[in-house]
């Protein structure tokens, strides 16, 4: 089978070449972390949060490395709105605490935990899985408190048919909650989508669902959790409206190999290398390559090798 993710808004890919519906793969392999109710729940209503995937420790050092990266100091609020270095080619990316680090090795250590790839194993039902080179977050209060509520959209076009097919996760490094906002989301509209989409007009917004009715839920999570979601699944960010908590998250996801997609192996391999950020428009990449000033490239374990795509599964 040829698989090919297509990249999505570009910074979350769908899955081509795959032509079942994630909530309706029938299982054969055997659950590893989740659990039969946590099975249901993401089937059901698009996401599941799963408890401490990763070592505490990992989930310190790596928020040490973020602050120090970013040049902001945890203890001095004041140094926390320092502007952004790059603008954002998509703009709704812009001032929203997107880090441009991508390949460092606290962050590989996170990717090629047993955990977190079985989380996937159990949600594709495979174990033939590619990791994501994805980045991270570090999001302080909102000082103009505008929108309370965030918004609310898809990351894909839910006008296509056959509808893409992908998955996107999140891994809480500081705990969110009610104040300090973050992911939320609107199961309802998730497992109705068939029937609210023939009570709306045929040019409705297929990036952005009409709320009527509906109202979304905000996700708490504690450090070391992880949040896998569908990518049908309507969410966005609440805005961090506590007086002095800051949110940060590293993105992980995986997606089927596609070990016969040689330039996208390669270009992979090329980005752990050289500590590179990927080349499209939602990743702008660090100004002053500080990775690749202060880093090495990350040391691989076997798991790690072939969720890079160094070895073939």
């Amino acid at each position: 089978m040829n698989i090919q993710p297509t990249a999505t808004r570009d910074s979350h890919p769908t899955t081509r070449g795959i032509d079942v519906q994630l909530k309706d793969i029938e299982k054969k392999l055997p659950l590893r972390v989740l659990s039969t109710q946590d099975w249901q729940h993401w089937i059901t209503r698009g996401y599941v949060v799963v408890r401490q995937v990763v070592p505490s420790a990992n989930i310190e050092r790596l928020v040490n490395l973020l602050w120090q990266f970013d040049e902001k100091d945890p203890n001095v609020p004041s140094t926390w709105y320092a502007p952004q270095r790059r603008e954002h080619k998509m703009k709704e990316l812009n001032n929203t605490g997107m880090l441009e680090i991508y390949n460092h090795q606290y962050l590989w250590d996170n990717r090629q935990q047993q955990r977190v790839y079985d989380v996937f194993v159990d949600i594709w039902d495979r174990e033939d899985l590619w990791v994501t080179i994805d980045r991270a977050n570090l999001n302080p209060p909102k000082k103009v408190k505008g929108n309370p509520n965030g918004f609310i959209h898809w990351d894909v076009d839910t006008s296509i048919r056959p509808l893409p097919i992908g998955v996107q996760a999140v891994l809480s490094l500081k705990k969110q909650d009610g104040d300090v906002g973050g992911f939320q989301c609107v199961p309802e509209l998730f497992y109705n989508f068939d029937e609210w989409e023939k009570t709306q007009p045929v040019d409705r917004d297929p990036m952005h669902p009409d709320m009527t009715g509906f109202s979304a839920v905000n996700i708490e999570m504690e450090p070391g959790d992880l949040l896998v979601f569908n990518s049908l699944l309507a969410h966005g960010v609440r805005p961090n409206h506590s007086e002095n908590r800051v949110r940060m998250a590293q993105y992980i996801s995986m997606h089927p190999a596609e070990w016969d997609n040689e330039a996208e192996r390669l270009e992979r391999i090329r980005l752990w290398r050289e500590l590179d950020h990927p080349q499209r428009d939602a990743f702008p990449g660090d100004p002053r390559e500080w990775e690749k000033k202060n880093a090495r490239t990350a040391d691989l374990s076997p798991l790690g090798e072939k969720l890079l795509g160094l070895k073939p599964w």
